[in-house]
């Protein structure tokens, strides 16, 4: 089955969350998985797969997932006219409820950006640039090839061109930080022989993958004290938060994140309230009541 327009990792969840409704559904039919027919399938085997999620503590939100996967494969099998109706169809997935995004302070970010002696440090500065300095997703990063960026190395301006979600292109201006940082990156680049054109290579001349960013996020962070909950997501959580403290309005925020709405980005906006209303107290003349005297 695939998914339109979803990103790898949507994909995975999906085949991993069919992948355990089969066994589940198998075990209550008695029947090895590859006996097991769509048509076999009844809406109490999905309730029931939905409510032992819950009795295991599975978040809401891996529970819509898990639901809104059966709804899709059931919708193919009913174009395919591989069954006659879709068990899963009316069924409500559990309410969300608000969930602010993890940000981390900016003291550790720094620390993440501090050189260090570790072997690729030129290159992983650079990505952090991108992931952090851009506020792009870590599919995005990797994903960027050399004729990508446009660079003025001279006077330190740049821009790079990144695929988003459902292959949206889009173009980030470059920090002056991040234009040094790949200026220096990319002379050191050369040294690996590439076989692509990947920006961000490995030991072996190759494209980096997503999950060599989080093990490099997660061994940076060990060895200069930064958070060891670090994340690619995270960074960029802390971009946006960062931003929107720092002034920058949302429309534009939005842009370099590359929301499909700006409710979305809307969303870093609980995030940074207490710290606008800190700010507010301390500056306005107003801010405070008077005293009685």
């Amino acid at each position: 089955m695939q998914v339109r327009l979803a990103s790898e990792h949507t994909v995975n969840n999906y085949q991993r969350d069919l992948r355990q409704f089969l066994t589940f559904s198998s075990s209550l039919v008695a029947l090895p998985e590859k006996q097991l027919l769509i048509t076999h399938i009844n809406r109490e085997m999905v309730q029931d797969w939905l409510v032992m999620g819950h009795s295991q503590g599975l978040a809401p939100a891996t529970l819509a997932r898990r639901l809104s996967s059966l709804k899709s494969l059931f919708a193919f099998a009913l174009r395919q006219k591989l069954c006659d109706d879709n068990p899963a169809a009316g069924i409500r997935a559990p309410k969300l409820g608000k969930r602010l995004p993890k940000t981390l302070p900016q003291h550790q970010t720094q620390a993440l950006l501090e050189s260090t002696n570790r072997k690729f440090d030129d290159r992983e500065l650079a990505l952090l640039a991108l992931l952090y300095g851009c506020g792009l997703r870590v599919s995005e990063v990797v994903g960027v090839n050399t004729h990508d960026l446009s660079m003025n190395f001279r006077r330190k301006v740049g821009e790079v061109r990144v695929l988003g979600k459902g292959n949206k292109e889009r173009i980030v201006p470059l920090p002056e930080v991040a234009v040094e940082l790949i200026e220096s990156w990319l002379q050191k680049r050369e040294n690996l022989l590439p076989k692509e054109e990947a920006l961000f290579l490995n030991k072996f001349g190759k494209r980096l993958s997503v999950r060599s960013v989080q093990r490099m996020l997660k061994d940076r962070a060990m060895e200069t004290g930064a958070d060891m909950s670090i994340t690619p997501h995270k960074l960029r959580h802390s971009f946006a938060t960062d931003m929107l403290s720092g002034g920058a309005n949302l429309r534009t925020i939005q842009q370099f994140l590359g929301h499909a709405s700006l409710a979305t980005t809307e969303h870093y906006t609980h995030v940074t309230l207490p710290q606008l209303q800190q700010s507010y107290e301390k500056a306005h003349p107003r801010a405070k009541a008077k005293s009685n005297k």
